[in-house]
């Protein structure tokens, strides 16, 4: 049987979170209720600048081919395309199977994330890509943000070790590295990001080499 003195202390607790509750609802109706005509407009104005950068920058995303899947044609065009956006993700690929599978993801991701741009590139037609990034393993993911490669995801080691992963599994792998960003979670961090070496694209350095496939 419930002891009445712990009942009448939970009951005086819930009331008085409850009431917190309702003079925080009463103190924004009341604040809403003070905006004059003046106010609303203010904040219409700003809601509509914010939505007309919105729409110049995704026309800008456009014009830079966000929003597909595309494939590099030369080693050279690489250096152009990673300076023009400020993320992007490049998969150095082969044609097998594994490299099929994140094709298939990719094409997905990029219709989702405009913010980014999603690239391919034939690792085998790219030594000096391949060298200067060391590209062991395929199909491997290179992360890049302002130019500089950030973060890599090679092979399906982080997506569960086989090829059946889900696309989110992918998805949410770049949004830990913030190569990508979803509504609502801008603010998500790298959990390995203390562990990462930065390369720039223009710069060799030496790094852990995997096991080739």
């Amino acid at each position: 049987m419930e002891n009445p003195k712990v009942q009448e202390i939970l009951e005086k607790q819930v009331l008085t979170v409850a009431k917190a509750v309702e003079e925080k609802i009463d103190e924004e109706i009341a604040a809403m209720d003070r905006l004059d005509s003046d106010d609303l407009d203010a904040i219409r104005e700003r809601r509509l600048q914010q939505m007309k950068k919105m729409a110049e920058k995704r026309s800008r995303w456009i014009g830079l081919g966000h929003g597909e899947y595309s494939e590099i044609p030369a080693e050279k065009d690489f250096f152009s395309i990673v300076k023009a956006s400020e993320r992007v993700v490049c998969h150095f690929y082969r044609e097998n199977w594994p490299c099929k599978v994140m094709d298939k993801h990719l094409s997905i991701l990029a219709k989702q994330h405009m913010e980014t741009r999603f690239v391919k590139i034939h690792a085998e037609k790219s030594p000096f890509l391949a060298e200067r990034l060391k590209i062991v393993v395929l199909p491997t993911l290179a992360l890049i943000k302002n130019a500089k490669v950030d973060d890599y995801v090679v092979g399906f080691d982080e997506l569960g070790g086989t090829d059946e992963f889900a696309t989110e599994d992918l998805e949410e792998r770049l949004g830990k590295a913030q190569v990508i960003f979803s509504e609502g979670e801008s603010s998500i961090h790298a959990s390995k990001s203390g562990a990462q070496t930065k390369r720039s694209v223009r710069q060799s350095s030496n790094a852990d080499s995997s096991d080739s496939d």
